[in-house]
């Protein structure tokens, strides 16, 4: 059996962030989402609230753990044979090759990576917060109960 884990922070979950995890589910037996706590980021979401969005978009399709540490650890402890990444932009090659090498010179695992679809490229979860705090319409960069969460957020 093949499992795949997909790292990031997920915060908030994005129409990319579900591309890229469809279409692994079509290439890899197994899905994990691991949902990297990363507080150096400022979430908007708390680390449960993030993996229980991305649970409640595949609906037990995919498995979501949350994990702080090395990514490379939490891979081997699941069994993981590869890691996903999304790729938009050439600065996601440029930033995602590096820690590719990394996490294959650590334990030998494997990354694939996948382009985001061209109507997504330019969305980051990033850009979402950035935008929504300001008041902007996202509903068309996010998935209804990610909608949902931003808005019972109540920031802008």
């Amino acid at each position: 059996m093949t499992t795949a884990l997909c790292p990031g922070s997920f915060d908030p979950p994005t129409l990319g962030h579900v591309d890229v995890l469809r279409r692994a589910l079509h290439i890899f037996d197994k899905v994990v989402v691991g949902v990297v706590a990363n507080p150096s980021k400022a979430p908007l979401f708390t680390l449960e609230e993030r993996a229980a969005l991305v649970d409640e978009l595949f609906d037990g399709q995919i498995e979501v753990v949350g994990f702080d540490g090395l990514l490379v650890e939490l891979a081997s402890e699941l069994g993981a044979t590869a890691l996903v990444k999304g790729l938009r932009e050439s600065a996601d090659w440029e930033y995602e090759i590096g820690m590719a090498h990394m996490n294959r010179h650590l334990t030998g695992i494997e990354t694939v990576f996948l382009p985001t679809a061209a109507e997504y490229r330019f969305v980051s979860s990033s850009l979402v917060k950035e935008v929504w705090r300001l008041g902007g319409d996202v509903a068309a960069l996010v998935p209804e109960p990610v909608m949902a969460a931003l808005a019972s957020k109540q920031e802008p």
